[in-house]
């Protein structure tokens, strides 16, 4: 993409693209990072986000949506400000994430994709999320919960729920 090429991004997200396109002596290396950079900068990867790193990474649009497809943490359409997401894989499984998964759904009043009509939480099941050694486990955007019981989610939520309100009184 040439400088004087307008981008959706941020001046800041766009600088770290094209270092990140200069790091790796393989351009596409630098696709995953740059989609999940993209992702935190515009929330979800929008046709124009596909197109803008396919363009900066000099690939098709096609090329890009294969790849993001295949990853789980990737999402294409708009989440919640705080993704929750609960693994519900053997390991977590087994210690019980189902019974947590079904307390988060009882108390955002949402299933698997959705978005709460305040916007502030998503939810999703997902297959893991490597934390099987503290089962089960969740994360919420980039935070892990671990070791969790059903009795423990509203905690949880109000913990985020707090840092809205937090932000919001300071503004």
């Amino acid at each position: 993409m040439s400088p004087e090429t307008m981008s959706i991004f941020p001046p800041k997200v766009a600088a770290r693209f094209d270092a990140l396109v200069e790091k790796y002596p393989v351009r596409r290396s630098a696709l995953v990072p740059m989609l999940l950079y993209a992702q935190d900068a515009i929330g979800y990867l929008s046709d124009a986000v596909i197109s803008e790193v396919a363009s900066r990474i000099g690939i098709t649009e096609l090329d890009v949506r294969n790849v993001a497809t295949y990853y789980s943490m990737l999402r294409f359409k708009p989440a919640g400000k705080f993704n929750v997401q609960v693994c519900t894989n053997i390991s977590c499984m087994l210690r019980g994430a189902y019974d947590v998964y079904e307390r988060f759904q009882e108390e955002l009043g949402i299933g698997h994709k959705g978005v709460t009509a305040d916007g502030i939480f998503s939810l999703e099941e997902v297959e893991c999320i490597g934390a099987c050694c503290w089962a089960p486990a969740i994360q919420v955007n980039y935070d892990f919960h671990d070791d969790l019981t059903p009795d423990g989610v509203s905690e949880i939520l109000d913990r985020y729920r707090n840092k809205v309100r937090d932000k919001e009184n300071n503004a």
